[in-house]
């Protein structure tokens, strides 16, 4: 198996926003500093969306600009549409992501529209991009399954990621947003859409609500998969599913990759730190397994 695997953190902006409790422009910058600290690369700041739909993103673009310095680093941001991307813009963004669903219930819900009307909003969106230079991620979620419509074909997802794909989407992330995928599942899936959109160019973002996450990406990355979207301490969840659980957590992820003998560049030590910062401020526990038993053993070593 390759030994390189490229993190995308996404705690700060698909983790954060998905808790109940909101954090500050400041707490949320000193978050991703401590990421960045930590060895994480490429982080997702922040989102340039409804405030009214989503308060948890108040103030992303000075979130970006506070950041921005670290120009060795990729520092996404969510954009829905036209205006998203104008604020991203006049904020300095590089690089932007676009999002639809694999499912039209879930879209319906979740954005408002069907997927064909958000592909639509977000044409003007990649062709602006592209003019301006800036780079463009896509992300498809309910890849495996939909708390509305149960399993979700795989065709489904393929029809979705080759239309990102032939606009002009650098990267497809495939979000199991329910965690309801299992590993015979996310292989199938990403060989069907490998058929479209090159394996290097896909990533997976897989929640952990069956606690399956890890081995989904184990399952993954036989295929040949090698970006994985993950966030610090497992932030996050689904407002549309009950009982579903955040992101798969980076801690999990960077000691699974450690042990395989994939160096990740990640300061352990450091990321839980971040983890433990962000978990006092939101008020709960991270529920990262590798957090939990190395806080433990330093409760321990006291």
């Amino acid at each position: 198996m390759s030994d390189r695997v490229h993190i995308v953190e996404v705690g700060p902006r698909d983790g954060l926003q998905n808790e109940k409790t909101p954090i500050s422009v400041a707490g949320r910058i000193a978050f991703i500093e401590a990421l960045i600290a930590a060895g994480l690369h490429t982080v997702e700041v922040g989102a340039f969306v409804s405030p009214k739909a989503i308060p948890q993103m108040i103030g992303s673009a000075e979130v970006l600009r506070g950041v921005s310095h670290h120009a060795n680093c990729e520092l996404p941001v969510l954009v829905p549409n036209e205006n998203g991307y104008e604020a991203s813009q006049a904020a300095g963004a590089k690089l932007i992501a676009v999002f639809a669903a694999a499912s039209e219930s879930f879209s319906r819900a979740n954005i408002n529209c069907s997927i064909a009307e958000s592909i639509e909003r977000f044409k003007p969106v990649l062709a602006r991009a592209k003019a301006d230079g800036v780079r463009v991620r896509g992300y498809i979620s309910t890849v495996l399954g939909c708390p509305y419509e149960g399993e979700i074909k795989p065709q489904a997802v393929v029809d979705v990621a080759k239309v990102l794909w032939d606009l002009g989407c650098y990267e497809i992330s495939l979000g199991d947003t329910v965690g309801v995928g299992t590993p015979l599942k996310a292989r199938h899936l990403l060989r069907a859409v490998a058929g479209d959109a090159p394996m290097a160019n896909l990533a997976m973002h897989f929640h952990d609500t069956y606690g399956q996450a890890l081995a989904n990406l184990y399952a993954g990355m036989e295929e040949g998969c090698r970006v994985i979207d993950s966030a610090a301490g497992g932030l996050g969840g689904c407002p549309y599913a009950p009982g579903a659980t955040g992101n798969v957590s980076t801690e999990d992820v960077v000691y699974m990759l450690e042990g395989m003998g994939i160096a990740t560049g990640v300061d352990m030590d450091k990321l839980v730190a971040a983890t433990n910062v962000v978990s006092g401020l939101i008020g709960r526990p991270p529920v990262s397994r590798v957090a939990a038993a190395l806080n433990a053993k330093m409760r321990a070593a006291k």
